[in-house]
């Protein structure tokens, strides 16, 4: 899929949060069309820490490159601030271009960024971040260029969407507002730009912003939507149920129709697949008939 060519049609595309090659095998076997490598949720599974710019841009690129060898749906690839100036955007966009992403998307903040719902962000200038983005289209081959400003909490809406006009203007692929307050500012980003370019929504469970179905963005006029912490929250109330469970009972018992057995698990990785691959070569080594 030409992830350019999608987003031009309905309905809205819906990518759900990753953070590892299982979490996107799950997501593309559950029938979504595209998936959101998170930043946060890198944050949050490989440290165990929060969203405040702990995560490098050869992390990134490692997991990004794994999950782009076990799938094959678009991987919309979170690039935080580019990791530097102009130049370490370029050189973080053709990283992750290598690694398999299909759209990158940039933010305005300075760094350490930090999550867009929390208190206390600080933003580089408008010039600077068109710089940065002029950069990226310069380094970038294919993949899409997502420009993302998070100025609503720093400098208020109206500023936000100058911002966003402005990076528009310099030539972004799609246009991400972040943490907007109210459906009215949903509504009015929608209007502004969504005739230009695709507009992004991220719906965050107990952000800043409305939380609306796909079905409601798509109709306020917005072409995507990332759920991308959604992944990591419902596995830790998952993990938190069966880690008490067996604390309890000593057993998985109680859980095993909540659990994959050794053989689903198998099965939904491809190990008959994989083995059965690794027979055909060692019989062709072996001067055998596949």
């Amino acid at each position: 899929m030409v992830l350019k060519d999608r987003l031009a049609r309905k309905p809205i595309l819906v990518a759900p949060g990753v953070y590892d090659a299982l979490s996107a095998l799950m997501v593309e076997r559950a029938g979504f069309e595209a998936a959101y490598l998170s930043g946060a949720s890198i944050a949050y599974t490989r440290h165990g820490r929060p969203d405040i710019g702990l995560v490098d841009m050869t992390e990134v690129a490692s997991v990004l490159a794994l999950i782009a060898d076990r799938v094959r749906m678009p991987i919309v690839v979170d690039g935080d601030t580019g990791f530097g100036n102009a130049l370490n955007v370029q050189r973080t966009v053709r990283t992750f271009e290598r690694a398999g992403a299909a759209a990158i998307q940039l933010e305005d903040q300075q760094s350490p960024k930090r999550c867009g719902h929390l208190k206390g962000k600080t933003l580089v200038s408008t010039a600077e971040m068109v710089g940065k983005l002029r950069a990226a289209l310069d380094a970038r081959h294919k993949a899409l260029v997502i420009a993302r400003t998070d100025a609503i909490a720093v400098e208020g809406f109206d500023r936000a969407v100058e911002r966003a006009a402005a990076y528009v203007e310099a030539g972004c692929d799609m246009i991400f507002v972040e943490a907007l307050e109210s459906q009215e500012q949903m509504r009015e980003v929608a209007r502004r730009f969504g005739t230009r370019v695709p507009v992004m929504a991220n719906m965050v469970e107990g952000g800043k912003t409305p939380f609306r179905s796909a079905q409601e963005l798509e109709a306020l006029g917005f072409s995507f939507v990332i759920f991308p912490g959604g992944t990591v929250r419902a596995l830790v109330v998952a993990l938190g149920d069966y880690f008490a469970s067996l604390k309890a009972t000593g057993s998985t018992t109680a859980r095993q129709d909540r659990m994959l057995d050794l053989g689903g698990l198998n099965d939904l990785i491809g190990t008959p697949d994989l083995l059965e691959l690794g027979q055909r070569y060692d019989a062709a080594r072996n001067g055998e008939k596949p």
